[in-house]
This record gives structure tokens, C-alpha cells and sequence, in this order.
């Protein structure tokens, strides 16, 4: 699996994103002419080598008519104010593929989302100022045409530095994360950090929320180049944005990520530690169950196990915590096969049971659902077993009734 990870250890920026994507590239120097034959006026391109902590990396700086984003008077002064409907109209009408298109006008509908519930307006009304300029524009649709170029079958990033303090922008002196941003970062990762100013702005972070598709530690992959996206500021830490791409040797297949939570516990009543595996599977766990394990001191424990989806791992551990006396759990990343299940029913003298058909990987398997069982063993005074006898359900039929 082709996985491009993305480390934001400064944040993450427009420009920075670029940088990195292009210090791919065998030769950076082609995001020059990606950029300036999108068909955006006025636009100019140059990608130098910079470095910052004695790290050189590739800076992409971006202008109109001779004019850089970092200068904020004279963008105010030199490139009018967009709305959302320009700002597609600008995207919709560039020469490049409609993927690339697409992930662009995305990006931008969750910055517009973001200054609309900021302002208190609606989002066609909405007007941007950085963001909105061209060359940001051209950076957004940059990032975009990279990606587009690098193909990665996987994205991920490691949760965003945003810093604290206050930044000045076209709004005047505002806290970081600036109110744009810190709308936008709702349901990614993210921490402050120990260093004051504004490492993520609205741009970077929505460039981020659009490609992630999780975040977390780089994963164990085999690394095939490493880019560096240099930022314009001089911070506390190495301002730059680092980018891996390689290969997921270790699921060569693309199989499912799942989280195992687990965690021993001798402190509770039998009959409460019970329970909790049940809100785990109602509240979205793919399975929970409990192991008897001896402890320390000879004590006699039950582990708890918890296999979820990667985006529910919080949820879970939260649960487990609120729900039993331990006050720690550990979490393993792991990948499984897994057979795609789909239910039909049977009709029996005792009454319809759901049977679950399970295929993949050349297998195929059945099963009637127990409690579907033990629900007409009940109703029909019989055993289970007589129940069971009765499916004789054949999943090549399309009707599996008697």
C-alpha cells in the first residue's frame, strides 16, 4: 500500500504543505510550471531551496503581480476580496482534472463553512481575505495537483501543533487557533504545544482534514523519500512540515485497521464486569469479551478485551474507563481478514430464523442467529437443538424457506 505520511510537528500551512509534497518530487522545480499553467493571472511561481534549524527543505512562494501572501498590507491593498462563489467559480475553470477539482472546491467549502459560523453569516456571503486571495487559491489547488500526482493509496497525519497567543490578521489581533481554525479542527487531533504563536492556519487545517484519513504516530511503512515543506516564519521550533511516502509493507493487502483495547482487572463485582461488554458491542465495539488471567499476588482477574475501528478507539477506552474500576488501558493497531456478511432467514415449523451468510478470501460459511433460535426453542417448548435441526438452509437458494 502506497501510504504518504504527514508530519506536523510546527503545524501545518498552505505553503508548507506544498513545499513538502514537492521536496517528493525528483525534481521540486516542477510545481513552477504545474502552478503557473493552471491558468490563474498574475500568478507567479518560485521553489527554492531554505532551511530552518540548519534543516534545508524546499519553500514554494507563491505571487500575484509580484506580491506575497506574508505581506499582509499589500495583499490587502493589491488583491480584492473573494466570495465563496468566486473562489469556486476561479477553481471550476481551471485546466486540471476534475479529482483535483473536486478535493479543491472541498477544501474551500470547509474554510467557507468555518468564517460563516465565525461571522455569523451565511456562506454565500461570506468574503475571504488570505485565504481568498489568488495565491493562496493557486497553493489550495497546488497541494491538491500533488497529491493527484503522488497517488498514495493511504493518507495520515500526526495530530496538529496549533500553538497559543494571539496572531494578527486581516480581522485584527485574534487568540490562536484563530476562531476559523479552531472551528475547522473539530474531530481531528490536534494539541497546543509548549510554544507560543500560530503554527496551523485555516487553510493548512483544512487541507489536512481533507486528505487525513487518520492521524496518529507514523506507521510502520518502508520509506522511499522524505520532503520537507520549509515555512516563511522564524518560531520557537523547526518551522518546517515533513513529509514520508513508502510503502505498508506490513498489509501488503489493504486489510481493515482495527485497535485492540485491553486492560486485567480483580476489583469488581463478576456481574458489573459483565455487563460492560455489552455496552461496548451496543455502543459500536466489532467484539468484547473477557479472559480469565491470574494477577499479581496470586489474584484471580478477568482481561478485557475491545476490538473496535481505529475512529472509535476514544469512544471505547472512555467506556472502559467509566465503566470499570481500572484506570488505564493499552491500545495495539492491527489488521485483520475479514469475510463480508450479509443476513437472509429461513422459515421453520417453529418460526423464522435469521441466518448469517459470511463470503470472502474463496470461503464461504452460515450460521442461524442463536437468539433467533432459542426465541422459537421458547415459544415452541422444544430444545435449541431441534430448532437448529430444522434450518436446513442452503445459501445457493435465493429462497431459503421450507
Amino acid at each position: 500500500m502506497n501510504t504518504l505520511y504527514l508530519e506536523c510537528n510546527a503545524g501545518a500551512s498552505g505553503d508548507m504543505i506544498l513545499g513538502a509534497l514537492a521536496d517528493l518530487l525528483e525534481d521540486p522545480a516542477e510545481v513552477k510550471t504545474l502552478i503557473e499553467g493552471m491558468g490563474i493571472p498574475g500568478i507567479r511561481c518560485t521553489v527554492e531551496k531554505a532551511e530552518k534549524s540548519m534543516i534545508s527543505g524546499t519553500r514554494v512562494t507563491v505571487t500575484v503581480d509580484g506580491v506575497d501572501e506574508g505581506d499582509v498590507g499589500k495583499v490587502q491593498e493589491h488583491h480584492p476580496h473573494h466570495h465563496l462563489g468566486d473562489v469556486l467559480g476561479i477553481i471550476r475553470g481551471l485546466d486540471i482534472p476534475k479529482e483535483v477539482i473536486d478535493n479543491a472546491v472541498s477544501i474551500y467549502h470547509s474554510i467557507a463553512a468555518a468564517e460563516a459560523d465565525v461571522h455569523g453569516k451565511p456562506v454565500n456571503e461570506v468574503h475571504f481575505h488570505e485565504v481568498g486571495a489568488l495565491d493562496a487559491i493557486a497553493d489550495v489547488v497546488g497541494v491538491c495537483l500533488l497529491i493527484h500526482r503522488l497517488a498514495p493509496s493511504e493518507i495520515i497525519a500526526s495530530p496538529l501543533r496549533l500553538g497559543y497567543g494571539e496572531v494578527r490578521c486581516a480581522h485584527g489581533i485574534l487568540p490562536v487557533p484563530a476562531p476559523a481554525t479552531a472551528f475547522i479542527i473539530r474531530g481531528m487531533k490536534t494539541y497546543a504545544g509548549d510554544a507560543e504563536g500560530e503554527f496551523t492556519t485555516p487553510t493548512g487545517a483544512a487541507i489536512i482534514k481533507q486528505f487525513a484519513q487518520s492521524y496518529g504516530p507514523m506507521p510502520e511503512m518502508e520509506v522511499e523519500a522524505c520532503g520537507y515543506g520549509i515555512g516563511k516564519k522564524d518560531m520557537p521550533v523547526a518551522n518546517f512540515l515533513r513529509a514520508f511516502s513508502g510503502t505498508r509493507g506490513d498489509n501488503p493487502e489493504g486489510l481493515p485497521e482495527v485497535c485492540e483495547i485491553s486492560c486485567e482487572i480483580d476489583d469488581m463485582i463478576p456481574e458489573d464486569l459483565g455487563g460492560v461488554t455489552d455496552v461496548l458491542v451496543s455502543s459500536g465495539a466489532l467484539d468484547a469479551y473477557l479472559t480469565p488471567v491470574f494477577m499479581k499476588k496470586g489474584r484471580p482477574g478477568y482481561m478485557l478485551t475491545c476490538v473496535c475501528r481505529p475512529d472509535d478507539e476514544e469512544e471505547m477506552a472512555v467506556i472502559i474507563l467509566t465503566y470499570t474500576t481500572t484506570i488505564g488501558v493499552r491500545v495495539h493497531r492491527a489488521h485483520r481478514y475479514e469475510m463480508k456478511s450479509t443476513m437472509s432467514s429461513y422459515t421453520t415449523d417453529y418460526g423464522t430464523v435469521r441466518v448469517k451468510v459470511s463470503e470472502g478470501f474463496g470461503i464461504r460459511k452460515w450460521k442461524p442467529e442463536h437468539s433467533d433460535l432459542a426465541r422459537c426453542a421458547h415459544a415452541n417448548d422444544v430444545p435449541v437443538s431441534d430448532v437448529r435441526s430444522a434450518v436446513k438452509f442452503d445459501p445457493d437458494e435465493e429462497d431459503g424457506d421450507d
